[in-house]
């Protein structure tokens, strides 16, 4: 079947959709072997231009002011594009801003998708960089006025026409197909890559360039997460950020949803990743504590965690043990005063309980607290035959997890200790286990 291609490049004010515009647009319609329309015009982009970008384009706020508003142009632009393919070098950048100025302007984009990038690796592998410059020098492809819509446009062209003489249509027919992840993957991602993730729970991790994580997620089908984030063309940073710094995805399987939102909290805290904006807020523990005064009173007082100190439990948040111990004192008539709620400074009048009255009390409170602390093992289906996953929980906070022989006694949690890894504990995980748990009472083990 014929197909007619819309090679596109556009010159903006910065880098992402969403809060950017347009500064200039050219089309080049080419139906495979040569080109039968072009349509370019520099845009008005009703905000002002950036210094670094007028510096590397050299378009200004002058060049535009009496240049068409989008609005003036949509019409006729969305023609040309909607009925071709939409053919650009880094296609997901152009394509970003074109359709959501489109979209703002009532008319939707939805033509088929062409990276000259991607198109590039295919019919020429192997070389060192694929932007448009440096695959312009190695294919001795002149670039006239270049960072302009124009020179780049015809630049791309001519790269494009230099690859339908080498072979480009067959990679461009399985480009097309609507199986093909081809179209909405970024650039610089390996679709063999995406191809191989599993349908199985797991944490996925995006690299960039340096093969630093910039990204950590958790699954319950990591391929359908993963393609997920690269499916939609949101004129945001973020997405935009996704596009131009993703060059790599690792993975790692894990035997439930539960065993990877522990992974992925903890990666998150390990690594610090540039585009994970929540879980990176470094968590302050807090304690209560039981200690023994100068008169002989045992006192009750919530600090933060010391590394070497026993505690009576452990929590994220200082106002949960605050509710925490203010319940003690009214359940169990404590001096609120000896807990330190009440920071009214006893006087040579104040009465209270002998020491071996008020301690009975206080012993009774913390054996409630003690009690009302489950410690359990959760156990699940591990990933290989032969092996189960088990998390365990003391006193109401996550210890660890790891996996065992599926025979694997669990009767105390010593030894449950020697065979599990140790993992920090946050509420987000705290919470993710017992809601499980409740969810799931056949999977939960006493202990």
């Amino acid at each position: 079947m014929p197909m007619n291609f819309a090679i596109v490049d556009i010159e903006t004010t910065g880098g992402h959709a969403s809060a950017n515009g347009i500064t200039e647009i050219s089309v080049f319609v080419h139906n495979g072997q040569h080109i039968v329309k072009h349509f370019e015009t520099l845009i008005n982009p009703q905000q002002h231009i950036p210094k670094f970008i007028t510096s590397l384009t050299g378009i200004d706020d002058d060049m535009v002011a009496t240049a068409p508003k989008f609005d003036e142009i949509a019409e006729e632009l969305f023609k040309i594009l909607n009925e071709n393919i939409f053919v650009a070098h880094n296609v997901n950048f152009d394509y970003s801003f074109i359709k959501h100025q489109l979209t703002h302007n009532g008319y939707d984009l939805t033509a088929k998708k062409i990276c000259t990038v991607r198109l590039a690796r295919k019919v020429f592998p192997g070389l060192l960089s694929y932007s448009l410059g440096n695959l312009c020098r190695t294919l001795k492809i002149n670039i006239k006025n270049r960072h302009r819509a124009g020179g780049d446009a015809k630049a791309t062209v001519q790269l494009f026409e230099y690859m339908l003489a080498n072979g480009a249509q067959i990679h461009i027919d399985q480009m097309l197909k609507r199986t093909s992840a081809e179209q909405w993957l970024p650039m610089n991602i390996d679709k063999q890559a995406i191809d191989k993730l599993p349908a199985r729970p797991g944490v996925y991790y995006f690299h960039n360039i340096k093969d630093k994580v910039i990204y950590v997620g958790k699954a319950i089908h990591l391929k359908k997460r993963v393609t997920s984030h690269f499916t939609h063309n949101e004129p945001g940073p973020k997405r935009q950020g996704f596009l131009r710094e993703i060059y790599k995805v690792t993975y790692k399987q894990c035997a439930t949803e539960l065993e990877a939102i522990v992974f992925e909290s903890t990666e998150i805290k390990r690594l610090w990743p540039k585009y994970n904006r929540s879980q990176k807020q470094p968590t302050i523990k807090f304690a209560l504590y039981s200690f023994e005064d100068n008169r002989g009173y045992i006192r009750l007082a919530i600090d933060k965690k010391k590394k070497n100190l026993h505690a009576l439990y452990t929590f994220n948040l200082l106002h949960e043990g605050q509710v925490l111990l203010k319940k003690l004192v009214s359940e169990f008539a404590l001096d609120a005063r000896l807990c330190f709620i009440d920071k009214t400074v006893f006087s040579k009048t104040d009465k209270l309980e002998p020491p071996v009255v008020y301690n009975q009390k206080i012993k009774q409170a913390m054996d409630a607290l003690e009690n009302n602390l489950p410690s359990f093992a959760l156990v699940d289906n591990g990933i290989k035959a032969g092996e189960k996953l088990c998390l365990l929980v003391e006193r109401g906070s996550f210890w660890g997890m790891g996996y065992l022989p599926e025979t694997f006694p669990i009767l105390s949690i010593n030894e449950l200790k020697y065979h599990l890894s140790p993992y920090a504990d946050n509420d987000l995980i705290r919470n993710s286990i017992f809601s499980y748990a409740a969810a799931n009472p056949n999977k939960k083990i006493q202990l």
